[in-house]
Parts: structure tokens; C-alpha cells; sequence
């Protein structure tokens, strides 16, 4: 199903990087592994992964250091998996490029889950491509445009284009200083109540039901991801 997808895991606990090669192996992707941040990016100049799972506490450097270097060249998904379980590091990090974040201890069925959306997204619809379709909604990039169920949703230019930021990134949390900095520019960075009355207006419009959301889901004091496939069983967070 995953095509062998190479997946680089970098963690300085050989115990972690034998267990994870050991499952991701045996669930058909192909491994490789790194024990420092110097010998990721190493690995990454020779081949870019499908997907990189990134602990923050390596030996020679930050993990978050490690994400801005990749970020200048590669958006590959990265996904950190950590001890490191406080608000600030999991934003942090989100703020700096990763894609997603799990928190060790974890389970290898939720990193699978989290691994397929990254591939998913990675290989599948991108900015690019002038119409976004996730089950009922449909949105139009060229046009402005978005329909829920064939019915045209009326939005204004701002929601239009919050939409279009969380829908083009889909799987990917994207932190509050993201989304504000992307939508209202830089000013407005730390306008988090702001952000919140577009979020409810949007869920009101695109949503069967905006008190229990399946787009737009929220990421407890970090932000918001966009479900690509709003019809399956919601990721336990």
C-alpha cells in the first residue's frame, strides 16, 4: 500500500531506533536510521525519505535546529516523536516546520496512522491543483469557490482564504502563529481570539455539525488540522 515508502528515523536510543525499524520494517516500509541531528541531515542530502521521525533530544543538537535546517531546502513531512510533551515544545516545533508530533511513550498503530496521513498528503493533492475535494466539500482554488454537498457555501474573501490554508496543508497541524501570520500577516501573530471567531465561523458553514467538527479539528493550545477525510473515525490526540 505505501510502496515501500523510506521512512528516516532519528533518535539517539538505539532501543527506539531497533523497535521503530522493527515495526515500520514490518508493516512494508523501507528504514533507514540516524542517531544525530548532523548524521540526519547527512542522510538527508544523499536521499530525501517519503516521511522523517525526528526525536528533538539528540546528542549534537536541538531537533527543532534540526527541523529549520531541513526546512530551508525540503519539505519532506516530519513527524517528532518526543518525550517532550508540554504545550511550548510541541508549538515550538510546529512553529518551526514539523508537520506532526507524538509523544513518547506512544503506539506503533497511532504512529501508522499518522505516518499514512503524511504520505497521503505528501503524494496527493498540493496547492497546485486548482480543485480540493475531501468527501462532501470541494473547494475551488481558481474561482473562489466552495460547495458543500453541490451546494455553493457563501465565504468571505478572509474565510476563503483561512480555508485554503488549513485545506492545502490537510494532516498537517498548523500551530495559531501560523495561520495568523498566513491569513492576517505578522502583525497579527498573537491575535489567538481572533483566529478563534473565523475558525467557529468557517465550522458553521462547512460543517454537518459545528459543535462536533470533522474538517477542521482543534489541537489543544497549538491550532488546527484540516481532515482530509472527514468520514473516518476521529485520530485520538
Amino acid at each position: 500500500m505505501n510502496g515501500r515508502a523510506r521512512i528516516l528515523v532519528v533518535d539517539d536510543e538505539p532501543q527506539i531506533r531497533r523497535a521503530l525499524s522493527v515495526g515500520l520494517r514490518a508493516n512494508g516500509f523501507t528504514v533507514d536510521v540516524a542517531p544525530t541531528g548532523e548524521a540526519a541531515l547527512d542522510a538527508l542530502a544523499v536521499q530525501t525519505p517519503d516521511v522523517v521521525i525526528l526525536d528533538l533530544g539528540l546528542p549534537d543538537m536541538d531537533g527543532v535546529d534540526v527541523i529549520r535546517q531541513v526546512r530551508e531546502w525540503s519539505s519532506v513531512p516530519i513527524l517528532v516523536l518526543s518525550v517532550r510533551g508540554a504545550e511550548r515544545d510541541k508549538v515550538t516545533a510546529l512553529d518551526a516546520g514539523a508537520d506532526d508530533y507524538l509523544t513518547k511513550p506512544f503506539g506503533m498503530d497511532e504512529l501508522l496512522a499518522r505516518i499514512r496521513v503524511a504520505l497521503r498528503r505528501n503524494g496527493g493533492q498540493t496547492a497546485g491543483e486548482p480543485v480540493l475535494r475531501f468527501g462532501r466539500l470541494c473547494i475551488d482554488l481558481v474561482a473562489h469557490t466552495v460547495t458543500v454537498r453541490q451546494q455553493e457555501v457563501h465565504l468571505t474573501p478572509t474565510e476563503f482564504e483561512l480555508l485554503r490554508v488549513l485545506a492545502t496543508n490537510a494532516g498537517k497541524v498548523l500551530t495559531h502563529r501560523i495561520l495568523l501570520t498566513r491569513v492576517w500577516g505578522p502583525n497579527a501573530a498573537e491575535e489567538v481570539g481572533y483566529l478563534r471567531v473565523y475558525i467557529s465561523q468557517l465550522r458553521r458553514k462547512i460543517e454537518d455539525d459545528p459543535v462536533r467538527p470533522r474538517y477542521i479539528v482543534t489541537e489543544p493550545g497549538i491550532g488546527y488540522r484540516f481532515r482530509a477525510d472527514p468520514d473516518a473515525p476521529l485520530p485520538r490526540v
